[in-house]
């Protein structure tokens, strides 16, 4: 996968999916920003969520069962505020289902399978990922008069 991450001025980038898709990040306006959009790690966490409750729709819909809501929260600690980098240390995900007729066990199964198989961005974070970094430094771009 590859993606695009552009500058737009003062704390706001936007990131340009594979799949063409466009979406902001911003800082809070307490931290330069200008309220565009989600903080990364506020993102991290969302996509982490969505992730997992995908594939618990998907599940759910494999073995017949009839949801008519369903909305995750998501409870977060990070490590002590100072000390940088600040890491989350602990992420609970909790899947409020609702439904006609909802088999307990098949919610259970899907959650679990999520978690334990198919969500890549949980197995990312419990898999040791090699994360690189390199940078460019290029002349800006001459304007034409």
């Amino acid at each position: 996968m590859q993606m695009r991450i552009d500058w737009k001025g003062k704390r706001t980038f936007e990131a340009e999916s594979e799949s063409g898709e466009r979406f902001l990040f911003d800082a809070p306006t307490a931290s330069g920003g200008s309220g565009n959009g989600p903080s990364p790690l506020e993102a991290f966490i969302a996509s982490i969520a969505a992730c997992s409750g995908m594939d618990v729709l998907m599940i759910l819909e494999k073995k017949r069962q009839k949801v008519t809501s369903y909305r995750l929260e998501v409870e977060t600690t990070r490590s002590q505020e100072g000390i940088y980098p600040r890491p989350f240390t602990t992420i609970h995900l909790n899947h409020i289902v609702a439904g006609t007729d909802l088999d307990p066990q098949a919610v259970d199964h899907a959650v679990k399978l999520s978690d334990e198989k198919y969500c890549s961005a949980v197995a990312t974070l419990r898999a040791n990922t090699e994360i690189t970094t390199g940078f460019e430094i290029r002349e800006p771009a001459e304007k034409s008069a």
